[in-house]
């Protein structure tokens, strides 16, 4: 813990100044352009994978990198993504998913989560990943890991599609998801290509693509 309090210090006494302008703009307000919703692994960290500064993401974490499917009753992921989208006026949504991650582990082998109630109820909304590479690989183990992991980030993307601001946002253009996944060990990240229905890295093409005009990223396979 020491080191993260010398770390406030440092940044009060050297980072900040050097930055006083950009914070005396974010005091009196935000205006993100991403809804950037990911693991809340350690390892992850948003604003040093995309090189992006305060205020320029607006960052959602949990376990597995999950969004509920909406309903009519209220939770913390629901309210901050119509908070985002509805309020905030955010124009892309990124799902972005890792490699190694625990949660999908434990989505793998519910069973083991008897003694971590609340997160196996957490991961039900992964059974449709689970269960979609088990289809299409006949068994399911943690060598499917990989393939788990990002079917996973399509299915989140799916679930989005049920919140009324992001089927909104969709429908008049407005809004554009990305589904990608971050490899920890390597730095590459991976991003779902809509015509081949296949992740592939980040290259001038998807950059070019998602550059000015919104268009939504489509569910597929990323299993091999």
């Amino acid at each position: 813990m020491e080191h993260v309090i010398s770390g406030v210090a440092k940044f009060q006494k050297e980072v900040f100044p050097t930055k006083k302008a950009r914070f005396s703009e974010l005091a009196e307000g935000q205006s993100p352009e991403v809804l950037f919703i990911t693991c809340a692994d350690s390892r992850i960290d948003p604003n040093l994978v995309t090189q992006t500064e305060p205020g320029e993401l607006f960052i959602c974490r949990n376990a597995g990198n999950v969004v509920p499917p909406h309903s009519s009753q209220t939770g913390g992921m629901t309210a901050s993504i119509e908070f985002a989208v509805a309020a905030l006026g955010v124009s892309h949504i990124v799902v972005c998913g890792h490699t190694d991650c625990g949660a999908m582990k434990g989505a793998i082998e519910p069973e083991k989560l008897d003694s971590l109630p609340h997160v196996k109820e957490w991961l039900s909304h992964c059974r449709s990943a689970t269960e979609v590479v088990r289809d299409r690989c006949g068994s399911l183990t943690h060598e499917h890991l990989d393939q788990v992991t990002c079917e996973n980030v399509i299915q989140q993307m799916q679930h989005l599609r049920t919140h009324p601001s992001v089927a909104t946002g969709l429908a008049s253009g407005r809004v554009t998801l990305h589904g990608w996944v971050y490899n920890i060990g390597s730095g590459d990240v991976l991003c779902f290509d809509e015509e081949t229905r296949e992740f592939k890295p980040m290259d001038e093409r998807y950059r070019a693509m998602f550059g000015d005009m919104p268009k939504e990223v489509a569910a597929g396979s990323c299993c091999s």
